[in-house]
């Protein structure tokens, strides 16, 4: 039987409709990557010319996609920063669906105007896809749904901070689900101001929601929190990702409500990381940081039931982390 189609809002007066002549993109702060090695290291690495790439192929066969018995769940969600849906696809991301076969799957920098979109991302068997892609093909998020949302709001609804495509909002029965691309403060910080005016719109947008019914939130939130989250604090203490305004932002944004759902169920692992720049071999040796989250609701984190970083699965500088909830 068709489901009858959702409702959908754009918080935004600045148009979504792509164009077919690609504009020159802005300077791209999310091209700034965390500092992963420290100073020395980055150095001798220099003088030896690593390679710059990471490993891309996943070896599908050598992971355990399955829960353990004694964790009961009957709902899952995946997020992943892709770092571009087209290179994503190239290296294979699509067999990551086949796998873990989540109900919803959140992508953030897809990195393609509409226009663009591949078209096996547009068909994904027993999924219905919605996307918000930016003239200029920066940012970008989307969501892929098995079932279709009651509503989806696209973007913050803030003239600012809506020109880059970085929020989906999908309503559904018992929660709204957000997918977001946080903004990153910036080589030298020079976009910490935006990220900071976005960190008082986007707190305010979610108190509405929770206000209403619990919250999913997931993507790239590019702060690591706590020094726990990341391979190395002290070298990073005024790089984007890490510095005081921004796990700041991320300590308040919990205060109002919220839980990080993989401290709440791992409080002192270590080594949990979801990106590791492409430089020295970062992710062959697990110099990473977390930036990739799921947070809820706090009258929804006892519905989690686990929250699973796939560190195995490659095909981004980001890997793909999997919530798994007992609603």
């Amino acid at each position: 039987m068709l489901q009858s189609q959702p409702s959908i809002e754009i918080r935004t007066d600045i148009p979504t409709v792509t164009q077919r002549k690609r504009a020159k993109a802005p300077v791209d702060d999310e091209q700034v990557e965390p500092e992963a090695l420290p100073s020395k290291e980055k150095k001798a690495k220099v003088v030896a010319a690593a390679p710059k790439m990471n490993k891309c192929a996943t070896d599908y066969g050598t992971i355990n996609f399955a829960l353990d018995e004694s964790k009961p769940w009957n709902y899952k969600i995946s997020s992943w920063n892709v770092a571009g849906l087209r290179g994503w696809i190239g290296k294979g991301g699509l067999e990551f669906i086949d796998h873990e076969q989540p109900d919803i799957l959140c992508v953030q920098e897809t990195k393609c105007t509409e226009d663009q979109l591949p078209d096996e991302a547009r068909h994904i068997k027993g999924y219905h896809p919605y996307w918000l892609c930016k003239p200029g093909g920066y940012a970008g998020v989307a969501i892929y749904s098995k079932k279709m949302p009651i509503h989806v709001v696209y973007g913050l609804g803030d003239e600012e901070q809506d020109q880059d495509g970085r929020l989906l909002t999908a309503e559904y029965e018992k929660f709204y689900l957000v997918c977001v691309y946080v903004p990153n403060a910036g080589k030298k910080l020079v976009t910490l101001p935006k990220r900071l005016r976005w960190n008082a719109k986007f707190h305010q947008y979610l108190r509405e929601l929770d206000a209403k019914k619990p919250v999913i939130l997931c993507g790239d939130m590019n702060v690591a929190h706590e020094e726990i989250d990341l391979a190395n604090p002290k070298t990073n203490r005024k790089n984007a990702g890490f510095t005081q305004e921004e796990r700041d932002g991320m300590s308040e944004l919990l205060s109002l409500g919220f839980v990080d759902t993989f401290r709440k169920l791992y409080p002192e692992r270590t080594g949990a990381y979801t990106f590791w720049t492409y430089m020295g071999g970062a992710r062959a040796k697990n110099v990473g940081w977390r930036l990739d989250y799921f947070i809820t609701s706090e009258r929804l984190a006892d519905k989690v039931t686990d929250n699973v970083i796939r560190t195995q699965v490659y095909g981004s500088d980001h890997c793909p982390v999997t919530l798994f909830l007992n609603i």
